[in-house]
C-alpha cells in the first residue's frame, strides 16, 4: 500500500471534519444550581469561637464512616496532620499573632462544585439535598477532582492498588433519614450548628452582629459561588487555612478547558492515523527506491 502527501492530507482532514461533529457547546453554568434553591440545601455553620478541640467530631465521622486509623508506613497508629482518605473530617489548631483558635477541615459541598464539573464519568454528584456525594463504581482513577478543588479535599487511597477517591459525603444517608450529620450530633459545645443554607447564614450573621468578638464575615457565603458549609471566625479565615478565593463558581473557568478535549483528542487521533498509514505505505512488501 502506498499513500502520498495529498492522501495523507485527506486523512487528517477527515478526522478533523469528523471531530467537528462532536464539538460540544459551551453551557450556560453560571446557574448551574439555581442560587434560591440553594437556600434550602442542606447546609453546617461551624463556629470556631464554640469549638474547644475536643475532636468528638471526628470520632463520630470515623465511626459513621468505618474509617480506620491512620497510621504510618510501618502501620503504626499516628496522629493525621491533614485529610486523607482514611479520615474525611479533622480539628486543626491556629497559634498565632491574632490569637488561638481551632478549625475544622472537611468537604465544603460547594453550590457549583469544581469536581463534579471535571469529573468525566459523574463518579462525584451534587445532589439537589446539598451534599456532593461519589459513586465508587464509576470512578475510572483519573484524579481530575483532587486537581480541580479549591479546597484540597479529594483524597486518594495511595495505599491501594486500586485507589478510590475519599472524602466527606455529608453524611448523606443520614440526611435522607432526616438526621443531621454525626460530627454536628457530636458536638458538645454547639460549635457545629446544621439546617438548611438559608438559616445557618441568618445564624452566623446574627452572631456577628451581635458581639465583637467575630471577624465580620461569613467565609463560604460567597466563595467560589457558595458553598453549604459555612465559617464563623474570632481570627482572620484566611489564618487558619481557609484558601483566599473569589466568587466567580469554578465550572464557569473551567468548562472553556473542558469543552477544548475533543478537538485535542480529535487532532492527535488524526495525526496518528495519518502517521500510521504514511510510516507503513510500504508494507505491501514493494521496496521503495530513492530514485538515484
Amino acid at each position: 500500500m502506498s499513500i502520498n502527501r495529498r492522501d495523507f492530507l485527506k486523512t487528517a482532514g477527515a478526522g478533523l471534519g469528523g471531530l467537528a461533529l462532536t464539538e460540544v457547546p459551551i453551557p450556560q453554568v453560571k446557574n448551574l444550581i439555581n442560587q434560591a434553591a440553594a437556600e434550602t440545601q442542606a447546609s453546617m455553620l461551624y463556629d470556631a469561637t464554640k469549638c474547644v478541640g475536643c475532636k468528638a467530631c471526628q470520632v463520630a465521622c470515623k465511626e459513621r464512616s468505618n474509617l480506620p486509623p491512620t497510621t504510618d508506613l510501618e502501620g503504626i497508629w499516628e496522629a493525621p496532620t491533614d485529610l486523607n482518605a482514611d479520615t474525611w473530617t479533622l480539628i486543626k489548631l491556629y497559634d498565632g499573632e491574632e490569637g488561638t483558635s481551632f478549625v475544622k477541615a472537611n468537604c465544603m459541598h460547594c453550590i457549583e462544585p469544581a469536581c463534579t464539573s471535571v469529573c468525566p464519568v459523574a463518579a462525584l454528584e451534587k445532589t439537589d439535598a446539598g451534599p456532593v456525594v461519589y459513586h465508587a463504581e464509576r470512578c475510572i482513577g483519573c484524579r481530575y477532582c483532587m486537581a480541580a478543588c479549591p479546597f484540597s479535599i479529594p483524597k486518594a487511597q495511595w495505599y491501594s492498588n486500586l485507589p478510590k477517591i475519599q472524602k466527606c459525603d455529608f453524611c448523606a444517608d443520614r440526611l435522607a433519614n432526616g438526621e443531621q450529620p454525626a460530627c454536628a450530633d457530636a458536638c458538645p459545645t454547639g460549635a457545629i450548628g446544621f439546617g438548611t443554607r438559608k438559616d445557618m447564614l441568618a445564624v452566623a450573621k446574627g452572631r456577628i452582629e451581635d458581639t465583637e468578638r467575630y471577624v465580620d464575615y461569613v467565609y463560604g457565603e460567597k466563595e467560589v459561588g457558595g458553598t453549604d458549609v459555612l465559617y464563623i471566625t474570632g481570627v482572620n479565615p484566611l489564618l487558619l487555612g481557609l484558601p483566599e478565593l473569589n466568587e466567580r463558581p469554578l465550572p464557569e473557568v473551567d468548562w472553556p478547558y473542558l469543552n477544548a478535549v475533543p478537538w485535542v483528542v480529535g487532532i492527535v487521533g488524526a495525526f496518528l492515523t495519518g502517521t500510521y498509514f504514511y510510516t507503513h505505505r510500504n508494507d505491501d512488501g514493494k521496496e521503495v527506491h530513492d530514485g538515484g
